[in-house]
Formats: C-alpha cells, sequence, structure tokens
C-alpha cells in the first residue's frame, strides 16, 4: 500500500522530502511533480525498482528512460556533451525538455538505448523535484506517468492513489500540475531533432513544424 504525501508545491517540507528520498534510497518507486506532469521516479542503480516502472508504463526495452538532473554538471558526468550541445543546454535548462544524448559509462547498461547507447536526460524546475534530487545527491531515474490505454498523464493525485496503490510506494500530491508532456530533442545528430513535441517550445533549437 503506497503512503501519500500532501506536499507544498513552492515550499515543500524538508521533513517530508527526506522520507521520500528514504523510500527511494530503500528500493522504491514513487510518484512525484514535475513542472510538466507528474512521474514516476526511482533509484537510478536500482534495478528491480526500474522493472517495476517498466511494468506499469508496460514499456519494453526499446523505451528512453530520462535521468532527471539538477544542473548542466550533472548532465555532463551521465552523457557526452560537446560544446554546441552544451550552448543548447545552457539556453533551454531548466525547463519543459527531455534531451537525448550519448550515455557516458556512468550510465548502466540497461538503462541505455539497446542499440544507440542513448539516455533521456532533464533539468525541471519545480521545488518539490529539486529538493527531492538536492536531498538525494544524484539523478532520479524517471518515466512520465502514463499509463496503459491512457491518453494523457494521470494529473490528480487521488486518482493516482486509487490506481496505483499497490504498484508504487509513495504518491506525492502537490496539486495538479499539468497533462502537458516534455518536449523531447535528441541532440545526437549533426542538428537537433524534435522527437516529441510539447510543453517546451522548439523555437530555440532551430526545429521547423512539420
Amino acid at each position: 500500500m503506497a503512503q501519500f504525501f500532501s506536499i507544498h508545491s513552492n515550499t515543500p517540507h524538508s521533513r517530508l522530502i527526506k522520507q521520500a528520498v528514504t523510500i527511494v534510497r530503500s528500493g522504491g518507486v514513487i510518484v512525484y511533480p514535475t513542472d510538466s506532469c507528474y512521474a514516476l521516479g526511482c533509484h537510478l542503480n536500482d534495478k528491480t525498482a526500474m522493472s517495476r516502472i517498466r511494468t506499469i508504463r508496460q514499456v519494453d526495452e526499446q523505451h528512453h528512460f530520462t535521468l532527471i538532473c539538477r544542473d548542466l554538471a550533472e548532465i555532463a558526468t551521465y552523457a557526452k556533451v560537446d560544446n554546441s550541445q552544451y550552448r543548447l543546454l545552457k539556453a533551454t535548462t531548466p525547463g519543459n525538455y527531455t534531451f537525448i544524448l550519448q550515455a557516458t559509462r556512468e550510465v548502466p547498461r540497461r538503462m541505455q538505448h539497446p542499440k544507440r547507447n542513448t539516455i533521456g536526460l532533464r533539468i525541471p524546475d519545480h521545488p518539490v523535484v529539486l529538493a527531492l534530487l538536492e536531498e538525494l545527491g544524484e539523478p532520479l531515474l524517471s518515466s512520465t506517468l502514463i499509463l496503459p490505454g491512457d491518453e494523457w498523464p494521470l494529473n490528480d493525485a487521488e486518482e493516482i492513489r486509487n490506481r496505483l496503490e499497490h504498484q508504487v510506494d509513495l504518491v506525492m500530491d502537490s496539486g495538479s500540475c499539468g497533462i502537458e508532456m516534455t518536449t523531447v530533442i535528441d541532440l545526437t545528430k549533426d542538428t537537433p531533432e524534435l522527437i516529441r513535441q510539447g510543453k517546451g517550445p522548439i523555437a530555440p533549437f532551430g526545429i521547423n513544424h512539420g
């Protein structure tokens, strides 16, 4: 049975943040708010918890998981970033983007795309997740909370609890945080490629619609 925390979206209580991080470190799967929509998260080195998220989402090994990072320095630990990529990241983070980049050796193989050796990375702009990352001291392995058969991510914490109370360990209720997913940009090629149009505008990447 999942625990349920009501947590202030702007000034999250440190005690609740510490409890959430303890759950993550002990192998738990959590539901937490971001600046785009709710997401599932777990410890990046926990293979079992990652498998649980895969089961909840019903996604295969081709699915790109995302590492939620505190800053550009953390991204550079887990992804290969050249000068032009760095400039784009610096101009657009924190924000509503997930970037596909080549993974470094710091990223376990099971978290990388099996053929491309890539990983999704993101720096969010939401006080709750930023407090989580600060307390955790490392990235959070994450996936958007959109369930099989649903068209949109779940946005109501009570509904999340009703549908997932036996599949996750914690639901962090921070009120509605939206149903528009991040814009996904592939930065592994010579020019940025739009993978998914979402909340983040594509103008900074010189990408044309269609």
